[in-house]
């Protein structure tokens, strides 16, 4: 049955953005200063964001991670209507330190008790996802953090998935890969990886061909599922 694709995988690799860390909580913080377009800013922000990685990647035009986002607040910004001076650069500069989700902590720093190999997959740059990992106190947690400039190309491109199964020297079927995008799990499943879609803000499902192997609200779940693997 698909559902016992999740027994035993030998690494579970995470999406940073969405997943680990709350991409909305830069502009939460600044809040005060950006006014009541600070929930739509940070919707248009992040939703040119995914937006541009796509374009470029499909134009073989790569910018990095931190060139994409600047630009996507940029239009941002503008569609909103501007901002007071200095809010534009204090948002980047936020971007840099997003808060992790509540539970994230908790949960892989279980998991690395437990035994658990972890790895982050992502579109942020080094720097970006350096920063992020260590402003959200989770060194030491992760056996590898690769960045899609290491493909030169972003996500769901299979050589971005190729990563993982490169620095592990593991089949694809060995990796449970974990997103809050569902695009991205259908890439990843595309490529051969388990897949767990954490669906924190309860989307519809997408891509009824590339389905997820499971679906969760948060990463909680994965506690269980680990000790279920090692059970199984």
């Amino acid at each position: 049955m698909e559902r016992a694709r999740m027994n035993n995988p030998a690494i579970l690799a995470f999406d940073a953005y969405g997943t680990l860390f709350d991409v909305h909580s830069a502009a939460a913080r600044l809040e005060a200063m950006i006014g009541p377009e600070a929930g739509r800013l940070s919707q248009i922000w992040r939703d040119k964001q995914l937006q541009y990685t796509w374009v470029r990647a499909l134009m073989d035009r790569h910018q990095d991670f931190e060139a994409v986002t600047e630009a996507a607040l940029d239009h941002a910004i503008a569609t909103v209507g501007g901002l007071p001076a200095g809010v534009r650069e204090q948002l980047l500069d936020a971007y840099l330190s997003l808060d992790a989700y509540g539970e994230v902590r908790e949960v892989l720093s279980a998991l690395k008790a437990a035994g658990a190999r972890l790895a982050i997959l992502s579109n942020g740059t080094p720097r970006m996802l350096d920063a992020a990992v260590r402003s959200s106190g989770l060194e030491g947690l992760f056996d590898a953090v690769l960045s899609i400039e290491q493909a030169g190309i972003y996500k769901p491109s299979p050589r971005v998935y190729r990563l993982v199964t490169d620095a592990f020297d593991i089949a694809p079927e060995a990796v449970s890969f974990q997103s809050s995008n569902r695009w991205d799990v259908a890439g990843a499943s595309a490529f051969g990886f388990k897949t767990v879609w954490v669906n924190r803000t309860g989307q519809a499902d997408e891509f009824p061909d590339l389905p997820a192997d499971r679906i969760v609200e948060d990463l909680r779940p994965l506690l269980e599922m680990q000790r279920a693997s090692r059970v199984a």
